[in-house]
Protein backbone atom coordinates (compact mmCIF):
# COMPACT_ATOMS: atom_id res chain seq x y z
CA UNK A 1 0.00 0.00 0.00
CA UNK A 2 3.06 2.46 0.96
CA UNK A 3 4.14 1.64 -2.22
CA UNK A 4 1.56 2.68 -4.04
CA UNK A 5 0.94 5.58 -2.88
CA UNK A 6 4.85 6.98 -3.11
CA UNK A 7 4.04 6.06 -7.01
CA UNK A 8 0.93 7.95 -6.81
CA UNK A 9 2.69 10.69 -5.56
CA UNK A 10 5.42 10.93 -7.82
CA UNK A 11 3.64 10.63 -10.44
CA UNK A 12 1.20 13.36 -9.49
CA UNK A 13 4.58 15.49 -9.06
CA UNK A 14 5.49 14.36 -12.88
CA UNK A 15 2.46 15.50 -14.37
CA UNK A 16 2.48 18.55 -12.02
CA UNK A 17 5.81 19.60 -13.29
CA UNK A 18 4.93 18.52 -17.10
CA UNK A 19 2.16 21.04 -16.81
CA UNK A 20 4.36 24.07 -15.90
CA UNK A 21 7.01 23.42 -18.77
CA UNK A 22 7.05 25.67 -21.21
CA UNK A 23 7.87 24.29 -24.76
CA UNK A 24 10.83 25.49 -26.72
CA UNK A 25 11.04 25.42 -30.28
CA UNK A 26 14.27 25.92 -32.18
CA UNK A 27 14.27 26.25 -36.05
CA UNK A 28 16.52 26.72 -38.21
CA UNK A 29 16.16 29.26 -41.10
CA UNK A 30 19.81 29.29 -41.99
CA UNK A 31 21.37 28.20 -45.93
CA UNK A 32 23.20 24.89 -43.68
CA UNK A 33 22.65 22.36 -40.89
CA UNK A 34 23.69 23.84 -37.67
CA UNK A 35 24.65 22.28 -33.99
CA UNK A 36 21.80 24.30 -30.99
CA UNK A 37 22.97 23.88 -27.45
CA UNK A 38 22.10 24.02 -24.37
CA UNK A 39 23.23 25.51 -21.12
CA UNK A 40 20.97 25.52 -17.65
CA UNK A 41 21.92 27.85 -15.25
CA UNK A 42 22.69 27.92 -11.68
CA UNK A 43 24.26 24.77 -10.98
CA UNK A 44 21.10 23.16 -11.76
CA UNK A 45 20.15 19.49 -14.19
CA UNK A 46 20.89 19.69 -17.91
CA UNK A 47 17.82 19.62 -19.88
CA UNK A 48 16.81 16.76 -21.90
CA UNK A 49 19.19 18.18 -24.56
CA UNK A 50 22.15 19.72 -24.69
CA UNK A 51 22.89 19.82 -28.23
CA UNK A 52 21.91 18.33 -31.24
CA UNK A 53 22.18 18.40 -35.37
CA UNK A 54 19.13 20.84 -36.77
CA UNK A 55 19.29 20.55 -40.56
CA UNK A 56 17.79 23.59 -42.69
CA UNK A 57 14.41 24.18 -42.33
CA UNK A 58 14.20 21.90 -39.78
CA UNK A 59 12.58 22.37 -36.12
CA UNK A 60 13.26 20.64 -32.69
CA UNK A 61 10.82 20.87 -29.95
CA UNK A 62 11.55 20.02 -25.98
CA UNK A 63 10.16 21.52 -22.82
CA UNK A 64 11.80 22.69 -20.29
CA UNK A 65 10.92 22.84 -16.69
CA UNK A 66 9.39 26.21 -14.20
CA UNK A 67 11.34 27.67 -13.10
CA UNK A 68 14.35 27.78 -15.38
CA UNK A 69 17.41 29.87 -16.74
CA UNK A 70 20.09 29.48 -19.05
CA UNK A 71 20.43 30.04 -22.49
CA UNK A 72 20.40 28.63 -25.72
CA UNK A 73 23.35 29.49 -28.73
CA UNK A 74 24.02 27.69 -32.26
CA UNK A 75 27.22 25.70 -33.16
CA UNK A 76 28.35 26.47 -36.68
CA UNK A 77 30.33 25.00 -39.31
CA UNK A 78 30.65 21.74 -37.44
CA UNK A 79 32.60 17.96 -38.06
CA UNK A 80 33.25 14.74 -36.44
CA UNK A 81 37.17 13.89 -37.20
CA UNK A 82 38.32 10.64 -35.88
CA UNK A 83 35.21 10.27 -33.44
CA UNK A 84 35.99 14.03 -31.83
CA UNK A 85 33.26 16.44 -32.95
CA UNK A 86 34.46 20.15 -33.09
CA UNK A 87 32.45 23.25 -34.25
CA UNK A 88 34.65 26.62 -35.61
CA UNK A 89 32.22 28.89 -33.68
CA UNK A 90 30.06 28.31 -30.65
CA UNK A 91 32.23 25.21 -29.91
CA UNK A 92 31.36 23.39 -26.45
CA UNK A 93 34.58 21.46 -26.14
CA UNK A 94 32.60 18.67 -24.99
CA UNK A 95 34.04 16.30 -28.45
CA UNK A 96 30.35 15.33 -29.16
CA UNK A 97 27.47 16.79 -30.28
CA UNK A 98 25.60 17.00 -26.87
CA UNK A 99 27.46 19.59 -24.95
CA UNK A 100 26.95 17.96 -21.69
CA UNK A 101 26.80 21.45 -19.59
CA UNK A 102 29.95 23.26 -21.40
CA UNK A 103 29.26 26.45 -22.60
CA UNK A 104 30.19 27.55 -25.86
CA UNK A 105 32.96 29.15 -26.57
CA UNK A 106 33.12 32.95 -27.99
CA UNK A 107 31.82 34.51 -30.00
CA UNK A 108 28.36 32.94 -30.38
CA UNK A 109 24.99 35.04 -30.66
CA UNK A 110 22.79 33.59 -26.92
CA UNK A 111 19.42 33.62 -26.64
CA UNK A 112 18.49 33.68 -22.59
CA UNK A 113 15.59 32.74 -20.84
CA UNK A 114 14.37 33.19 -17.30
CA UNK A 115 11.08 31.38 -16.64
CA UNK A 116 9.51 32.30 -13.70
CA UNK A 117 7.28 29.65 -11.36
CA UNK A 118 3.75 29.68 -11.15
CA UNK A 119 3.07 31.56 -14.25
CA UNK A 120 5.34 34.59 -12.88
CA UNK A 121 7.45 37.10 -15.03
CA UNK A 122 9.58 35.62 -17.52
CA UNK A 123 12.59 37.41 -18.75
CA UNK A 124 14.27 35.91 -22.17
CA UNK A 125 16.50 38.50 -24.46
CA UNK A 126 19.29 37.92 -26.88
CA UNK A 127 22.51 38.89 -26.47
CA UNK A 128 26.10 39.96 -28.03
CA UNK A 129 28.13 39.99 -25.10
CA UNK A 130 29.76 37.06 -25.89
CA UNK A 131 29.89 38.25 -29.55
CA UNK A 132 27.95 37.22 -32.42
CA UNK A 133 28.15 34.44 -35.01
CA UNK A 134 24.41 34.04 -36.03
CA UNK A 135 21.22 35.65 -36.38
CA UNK A 136 18.89 34.92 -33.89
CA UNK A 137 15.26 35.79 -32.40
CA UNK A 138 13.58 34.63 -29.29
CA UNK A 139 9.54 35.07 -29.66
CA UNK A 140 6.89 34.13 -26.75
CA UNK A 141 3.95 32.14 -27.87
CA UNK A 142 1.17 32.83 -25.57
CA UNK A 143 1.72 34.92 -22.50
CA UNK A 144 0.07 37.78 -21.07
CA UNK A 145 1.60 41.35 -21.51
CA UNK A 146 4.71 42.98 -23.58
CA UNK A 147 5.65 39.34 -24.65
CA UNK A 148 7.44 40.78 -28.07
CA UNK A 149 10.03 39.40 -29.90
CA UNK A 150 13.35 40.04 -29.36
CA UNK A 151 15.47 39.73 -32.46
CA UNK A 152 19.25 40.34 -33.90
CA UNK A 153 18.71 39.63 -37.45
CA UNK A 154 21.04 41.07 -39.39
CA UNK A 155 24.40 39.06 -40.20
CA UNK A 156 27.05 41.38 -38.22
CA UNK A 157 29.88 39.27 -39.43
CA UNK A 158 29.31 41.06 -42.65
CA UNK A 159 30.84 44.92 -41.03
CA UNK A 160 32.52 43.09 -38.37
CA UNK A 161 35.59 45.02 -38.23
CA UNK A 162 39.00 43.67 -39.19
CA UNK A 163 40.54 43.51 -35.12
CA UNK A 164 37.35 41.59 -34.27
CA UNK A 165 37.17 38.68 -37.10
CA UNK A 166 37.10 35.13 -36.59
CA UNK A 167 37.72 33.56 -40.23
CA UNK A 168 37.38 30.12 -41.46
CA UNK A 169 39.77 28.45 -43.34
CA UNK A 170 38.83 29.45 -46.33
CA UNK A 171 38.77 33.24 -45.05
CA UNK A 172 35.23 33.73 -44.91
CA UNK A 173 34.51 35.55 -42.26
CA UNK A 174 32.73 33.21 -39.49
CA UNK A 175 32.43 35.00 -36.23
CA UNK A 176 32.36 38.93 -34.59
CA UNK A 177 33.93 38.73 -31.05
CA UNK A 178 33.10 41.75 -28.09
CA UNK A 179 35.14 43.62 -26.59
CA UNK A 180 35.04 41.02 -23.56
CA UNK A 181 36.50 38.54 -25.51
CA UNK A 182 38.62 40.33 -27.88
CA UNK A 183 40.73 41.98 -24.70
CA UNK A 184 39.59 40.40 -21.64
CA UNK A 185 39.94 43.53 -19.33
CA UNK A 186 37.95 43.87 -16.41
CA UNK A 187 36.86 47.63 -17.95
CA UNK A 188 35.51 45.66 -20.96
CA UNK A 189 33.98 42.61 -18.99
CA UNK A 190 31.91 44.89 -16.39
CA UNK A 191 34.03 42.99 -13.89
CA UNK A 192 34.93 44.70 -10.58
CA UNK A 193 35.87 47.36 -10.40
CA UNK A 194 33.18 48.12 -13.54
CA UNK A 195 30.53 45.92 -12.23
CA UNK A 196 27.90 48.86 -11.90
CA UNK A 197 25.42 50.48 -14.60
CA UNK A 198 27.78 53.67 -13.79
CA UNK A 199 30.88 52.42 -13.91
CA UNK A 200 30.75 50.31 -16.94
CA UNK A 201 29.34 52.26 -19.78
CA UNK A 202 28.89 52.08 -23.66
CA UNK A 203 32.14 51.89 -25.78
CA UNK A 204 32.67 52.24 -29.09
CA UNK A 205 33.04 48.73 -29.30
CA UNK A 206 29.62 48.05 -27.81
CA UNK A 207 28.17 50.93 -29.48
CA UNK A 208 28.79 48.81 -32.92
CA UNK A 209 26.71 46.08 -31.86
CA UNK A 210 24.09 48.52 -30.44
CA UNK A 211 23.78 50.13 -34.20
CA UNK A 212 23.69 46.64 -36.29
CA UNK A 213 21.04 45.00 -33.40
CA UNK A 214 19.04 47.55 -31.43
CA UNK A 215 17.16 44.72 -29.66
CA UNK A 216 20.20 42.54 -28.04
CA UNK A 217 22.52 43.29 -25.72
CA UNK A 218 25.43 44.54 -26.79
CA UNK A 219 27.56 44.73 -23.29
CA UNK A 220 26.78 43.65 -19.67
CA UNK A 221 24.44 46.96 -18.77
CA UNK A 222 22.47 47.39 -22.13
CA UNK A 223 18.88 46.20 -19.93
CA UNK A 224 16.93 48.91 -21.03
CA UNK A 225 15.99 48.42 -24.08
CA UNK A 226 17.09 44.40 -24.32
CA UNK A 227 15.33 42.56 -21.37
CA UNK A 228 11.97 41.61 -22.30
CA UNK A 229 9.40 40.66 -20.64
CA UNK A 230 5.90 37.81 -20.38
CA UNK A 231 3.94 36.60 -18.11
CA UNK A 232 1.36 33.69 -17.55
CA UNK A 233 4.18 30.74 -18.78
CA UNK A 234 4.57 31.23 -22.53
CA UNK A 235 6.06 28.48 -24.65
CA UNK A 236 9.35 30.34 -26.58
CA UNK A 237 10.32 30.03 -30.67
CA UNK A 238 14.05 30.79 -31.26
CA UNK A 239 14.80 31.08 -35.19
CA UNK A 240 18.48 30.59 -36.21
CA UNK A 241 19.09 33.21 -39.10
CA UNK A 242 15.15 34.65 -38.91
Amino acid sequence: MRTLVLFSLALAFLLAAGANAAKVTIKNNCPRTIWPATLTGDDKPQLSTTGFELVQGASRSFDVPSPWSGRFWARDRCSNDNGKFTCLTGDCGSGQVECNGKGGVPPATLVEITIAENGGQDYYDVSNVDGFNLPVSVAPQGGTGDCKESTCPVDINAACPAQFQVKAPDGGVIGCKSACTLFNTDQYCCRKPYDTAETCPPTEYSRFFEEKCPQAYSYAYDDKNSTFTCFSRPDYVITFCP
